[in-house]
């Protein structure tokens, strides 16, 4: 079995929301592509033997649980968004696991008292450093994605939850890389957007289209990309 490796995501938000970009504000093609190259052949961050270089990417059936532990009850907007992303990401399987089965993917939400606690209990770190007010944990090696742990603040506004939700989800689905440079995008960490958007929605659909397979290099998926880029985009609403 190959070594699985260690990558985080984490993020800080201070803006208020905005509405999303339509798919016709889209960019070209070449600029797409280098948009989903800068988050999908990288991380934000990685552990110090880590080699996020290549393909990340669940291979199978994705089950989510959420380990509820905020005052408000959030399980409803997780609940959601779990079912938006599998409508929109074609190639994804992923759903809610059901009650007693097993899950690859879970979401803790927590009030901010208890995220450090949270965070260093999945790292298995008491004294880590824990950013932000959020984090993905992602385990993952050549075969692709083995598990992913999502860990939201819930008490500092409904804006700030909503963008973490649909961040850190998303990123733990493989795209663990930020783009300062990416329009209308929540690996953006200066946009104010708190959706899934067309432009993020394009590059989920981009790295589940089964002609890339977990663990190619950028070099080797570069030839495969503007033809996965055009039919990805073509499915995507008007």
């Amino acid at each position: 079995m190959r070594r699985a490796v260690r990558a985080l995501a984490a993020l800080l938000i201070l803006l208020p929301a905005v509405s999303p970009g339509r798919a016709a504000s889209l960019p070209g093609a070449a600029e797409m592509i280098r948009g989903f190259e800068k988050v999908v052949f990288g991380a934000e961050y990685t552990g110090a033997f880590s080699d996020s270089s290549y393909v990340k990417k669940f291979v199978v059936p994705v089950r989510v649980t959420i380990e509820a532990r905020a005052a408000a009850d959030r399980s409803a907007a997780v609940r959601a968004f779990v079912r938006q992303a599998g409508r929109s990401i074609r190639g994804l399987d992923i759903a809610m696991a059901g009650r007693g089965g097993a899950s690859n993917f879970t979401v803790h939400v927590v009030d901010r008292r208890a995220y450090a606690e949270t965070v260093r209990r999945i790292y298995g770190n008491p004294l880590m450093a824990t950013p932000g007010n959020c984090i993905v944990r992602t385990l993952y090696g050549r075969d692709g994605i083995t598990r992913s742990d999502a860990v939201l603040v819930s008490d500092e506004g409904d804006a700030l939850f909503r963008r973490c939700l649909v961040e850190e989800i998303l990123q733990g689905l493989g795209p663990l890389n930020d783009n300062s440079e990416a329009p209308e995008s929540v690996f953006n960490d200066t946009s104010r957007l708190t959706s899934f958007t067309p432009y993020d929605r394009l590059i989920l659909n981009m790295l589940y289209d089964a002609r890339l397979r977990p663990g190619l290099s950028q070099a080797q998926a570069a030839p495969l990309l503007p033809a996965i880029q055009r039919d990805a985009r073509r499915r995507l609403p008007r």
